[in-house]
């Protein structure tokens, strides 16, 4: 058994869109009597899924639990960031049973559980497992490349392809440091799919990991806390293709913020991001917009040209009705006067 005196944490990790907020919306809701506490950390200076947390919050988990980490990656802000914020979050009274963390969709956890062995905090907190979720789809796809010789051979024969998208780094990263592994939207990949993204994950495995199907983020948290892995003592049996080096770096990515006014037409918008994935090489677009004649405001989720948006709540009073998105693309193919006007902003 683990250190009783040591709060649990949980990192949940994945690539972007895989599920990671709505996984952890329905943990707080469905926590088995755990005092639950949230760190959330976005890419990029502006965040949009501590918000949606917060809605969530209840009783035992209360919005002052979930906290909001937009500075950075927050293993290369540990000192000014991360470890202040888990130092606040163990003064809260009550105290929180387990901690969750849930990681930018391109960071590398591998560095984060580094950090769990600095001296403040290393004594009060223990790493209980790190879950990977994986969008079934968007790995049986084989949109992550885990055949290197084929990919070698793609190299060789066409002069376009000159090295390993990072996309397909991050992916193997993260199942290479999880404990377990959740397929979400199975029902999008379908019996194949979910077959074919199960031996992609087992291919880029160091061992043998459990791997579990997940829809909507359901789950019992029976399944994923209490693990007791002990991560941070862990290190060696979860590969890096970082392995070796002082830091790392996320300049393989951009992100943008568009701010506008009010939309005419929430299908129009979506076609729009849903082109931009085509033509721009978008990863990702999440955010929030004002419909014009409707009360409600509109949150935006996309991964890639997959594009969902429904109304979450009206617009509070005095709260500048506007649209506000992040979009995340990859750094060489970014073009951002093309976003804009693609979005009509």
């Amino acid at each position: 058994m683990s250190d009783l005196s040591k709060t649990p944490v949980t990192i949940v990790t994945g690539f972007l869109g895989a599920g990671k907020t709505t996984l952890i919306s329905h943990l707080i809701r469905n926590a088995g009597g755990r005092r639950l506490a949230v760190v959330v950390n976005e890419f990029g200076t502006v965040g949009v899924d501590g918000e949606i947390l917060k809605s969530c919050a209840i009783p035992d988990c209360p919005a002052e639990n979930i906290v909001e980490l937009s500075n950075g990656c927050i293993c290369c802000t540990v000192a000014d960031d991360f470890i202040p914020t888990v130092e606040a979050l163990l003064k809260l009274d009550p105290k929180p049973d387990h901690i969750l963390i849930e990681t930018s969709g391109l960071a590398l956890p591998k560095p984060l559980l580094k950090a769990f062995d600095w001296p403040a905090i290393r004594s009060r907190i223990t790493v209980d497992g790190v879950i990977a979720l994986a969008d079934a789809e968007a790995v049986a796809a084989g949109r992550f490349a885990p055949d290197v010789a084929a990919v070698d051979a793609q190299r060789a024969a066409d002069d376009s392809i000159d090295h390993e998208t990072p996309l397909s780094e991050v992916f193997e990263d993260q199942i290479a440091c999880a404990d377990l592994v959740l397929l979400t939207k199975p029902d999008l990949a379908g019996p194949a799919g979910v077959a074919k993204a199960r031996e992609v994950i087992a291919a880029e495995a160091p061992r043998a990991l459990p791997v579990v199907e997940v829809a909507e983020g359901v789950i019992d948290a029976a399944v994923l806390l209490g693990l007791e892995a002990g991560a941070e003592d862990d290190l060696d049996a979860r590969p890096s293709h970082h392995d070796g080096h002082h830091d790392h770096e996320h300049d393989d990515f951009d992100t943008i913020m568009v701010t506008m006014g009010e939309i005419a037409d929430p299908a129009d918008l979506a076609a729009r991001i849903a082109h931009l994935a085509e033509s721009q090489h978008i990863l990702r677009v999440k955010g929030y917009a004002a419909v014009a004649g409707k009360p409600m405001r509109l949150l935006v989720q996309a991964v890639g040209a997959r594009v969902r948006h429904q109304f979450d709540r009206p617009w509070a009073g005095g709260e500048a009705r506007m649209t506000r998105l992040v979009v995340i693309a990859e750094h060489d193919h970014v073009n951002e006067d093309a976003i804009r006007a693609a979005l009509g902003a």
